[in-house]
């Protein structure tokens, strides 16, 4: 499949900025007005030094600097980090907009609303065909494509680890009806399906007693022998209980604003 969409193709790069130096009262009216902000990024000469809330806004002095009430520890993210690890930091962080920074300046932000957007486009049919294509082209067989729910205790997973922070963010689509199919693979003969797309969403399935979910499945006229099969076999995958899940407070390409300026 395609390489995972980054923060670059999502985020918006038109950004409303304030200065350290604005009033409160200044900041208060912009987000009372047209643009109908709830926060904005606070910038000097381009470089991110911290976040302004309207909470952080509502609670002090009209006449009080911005820089007195900014949140100096802001998290920030790298364009080239991928649209899932943006959407961990925000479930995690509990925020609803990410700066994005490149080489110290502001270069767009990510909103929750942004990650919703990218997630559904996730796994489209479109996508399932183009994996099939490059199946085809890369074992000459042809295939399949069927919309059916797999039991996951059938499934092989290719993929070896997953984020226990991210758990969170499937969980609560699944609560809610809003979870995509999984991406999985037919290889035929020794009748294992293997899972190409969803390690996350399988995991939180798994975690809610949900014993099957809807998935796109690509089936070929004949077995085949697949190299994310082989893969598997190779790191001891075969099943979703052998997925380790890692325990991280903060994805590399995450920083902090205090980071950038030191």
């Amino acid at each position: 499949m395609d390489s995972e969409p980054q923060v670059a193709a999502y985020m918006t790069r038109s950004v409303t900025t304030v200065d350290p130096t604005d009033t409160v009262g200044a900041v208060r009216e912009q987000i009372d007005g047209e643009d109908g902000h709830n926060g904005f990024p606070v910038t000097r000469d381009g470089h991110v030094e911290g976040f302004v809330t309207g909470r952080d806004l509502l609670a002090a002095d009209p006449e009080t600097t911005v820089a007195a009430v900014m949140s100096e520890e802001t998290i920030v993210a790298d364009p080239e980090m991928t649209i899932t690890d943006a959407a961990r930091v925000i479930v995690r962080s509990d925020i609803q907009k990410l700066p994005v920074v490149d080489d110290g300046e502001l270069v767009g932000i990510l909103s929750n609303t942004d990650v919703i957007r990218s997630q559904i486009e996730r796994a489209t049919p479109e996508k399932v065909a183009k994996l099939s294509r490059t199946l085809t082209d890369l074992h000459g067989v042809e295939l399949i494509q069927e919309r059916r729910q797999v039991p996951l205790a059938e499934l092989v997973p290719t993929q070896a680890e997953v984020y226990a922070d991210e758990l969170d963010g499937r969980r609560y689509e699944l609560e809610r009806g809003l979870a995509e199919p999984l991406v999985v693979i037919d290889a035929g003969g020794d009748g294992e399906l293997y899972l190409a797309d969803g390690h996350h969403r399988v995991l939180a399935a798994d975690r809610l007693g949900i014993d099957e979910m809807d998935a796109y499945v690509i089936v070929p006229a004949e077995p085949l022998e697949l190299g994310m099969a082989k893969t598997a076999a190779e790191q001891g995958l075969s099943s979703i209980g052998d997925i380790t899940v890692i325990e991280q407070d903060r994805h590399p390409l995450v920083e902090t604003t205090t980071q950038l300026q030191g």
